[in-house]
């Protein structure tokens, strides 16, 4: 017997709701992969072993953290986009990966908005300017000035080309008319070690990663990129407060699956996100330095379309060229 066109449609429709609703009923029922394209021992890899051990609590299922580090991200992002799509592999991504590599890269393997299912912003880590040496930087103006007397001279660290401490500094040379060099690492913990050790002058830092070095005296913190100051750094006053006022930046940090992943799974995956970062998380992730801001998918996909077009922005007006 021929279904007629109207109930064949209707039929349709019915299955891929049962499809999506038994995704959701039976999921997860094995271990989930978190890829973190970084090294161990950063922000975002700490964000994601916190998250992964909460969603394994919650959801009844080991969620494994995985390091695929190298490329700025594209090593191990192709490797979630090609993922089957049944929420089995996620991703922790900094907003680097997803912005700024679009910009700095002539051919990237991957496409930030196209592969990629946002399931939620999971933090937002403020960023904050040290140096090792206070005597010689003793604050915000006087970097800018010794900048602009010696252009190129004075060095920053940056955990990769693209990475947030990258787009903080281009965010201030550009807007103070100041020039640096860059020296980027593989990992933010690498960059924070060699700050440490005096070989590069100064470091746009995610708060997460230099806050126990600035609380044991070893870097000096000089401003935060952000409109307001730090509760856990109340005695270093912002750069607008320094009298730069349109140096505000914030890292925020996102969860991700490969595009098509299944409605349900991601419906599923926000909601348990939004739960944990209300528990016992919120308070962890706090004193060390991130923001939970738990938001929607189509939060996170609007953020991202704006943060693409800003980041060009600044990667044009600092006059860097894709490699």
């Amino acid at each position: 017997m021929l279904l007629r066109p109207h109930l064949l449609a209707c039929t349709l429709a019915a299955l891929c709701v049962g499809t999506s609703a038994t995704a959701a009923d039976t999921y997860p029922s094995k271990p989930v992969k978190v890829m973190v394209a970084l090294p161990a021992g950063g922000s975002a890899d700490m964000l994601a072993r916190v998250i992964s051990q909460e969603l394994g609590t919650k959801l009844g299922q080991s969620f494994v953290v995985e390091n695929k580090a190298g490329g700025s991200g594209q090593i191990g992002m192709p490797q979630v986009a090609r993922a089957t799509p049944d929420g089995y592999t996620l991703t922790v991504s900094p907003a680097s990966f997803l912005t700024t590599n679009k910009s700095i890269f002539k051919q990237l393997a991957y496409d930030p908005q196209a592969d990629f299912q946002p399931i939620a912003r999971l933090v937002n880590q403020p960023m904050v300017l040290v140096v090792k040496d206070k005597a010689r930087f003793p604050s915000v103006a006087a970097v800018v000035t010794q900048a602009r007397a010696a252009p190129g001279l004075l060095t920053y660290a940056s955990s990769g080309d693209g990475s947030p401490q990258h787009l903080g500094a281009l965010m201030f040379s550009t807007r103070t008319q100041s020039e640096m060099l860059h020296v980027p690492y593989k990992g933010g913990a690498n960059a924070i070690n060699d700050t440490l050790a005096g070989n590069v002058d100064m470091l746009f830092a995610v708060l997460p990663e230099a806050l126990p070095h600035i609380q044991s005296g070893k870097l000096q913190a000089l401003g935060v990129m952000s409109p307001q100051r730090s509760p856990l750094l109340p005695q270093v006053a912002t750069m607008a407060e320094s009298g730069f006022a349109d140096l505000q930046l914030s890292a925020w940090v996102g969860l991700l699956a490969p595009a098509k992943t299944p409605p349900a799974v991601v419906a599923q995956l926000n909601q348990a996100v939004r739960s944990v970062l209300q528990g016992p998380a919120r308070d962890k992730l706090l004193a060390s330095g991130m923001e939970p801001a738990p938001s929607s998918p189509e939060e996170l996909q609007a953020t991202i379309a704006s943060d693409l077009k800003l980041h060009a922005e600044l990667v044009k007006a600092a006059g860097l060229q894709p490699q």
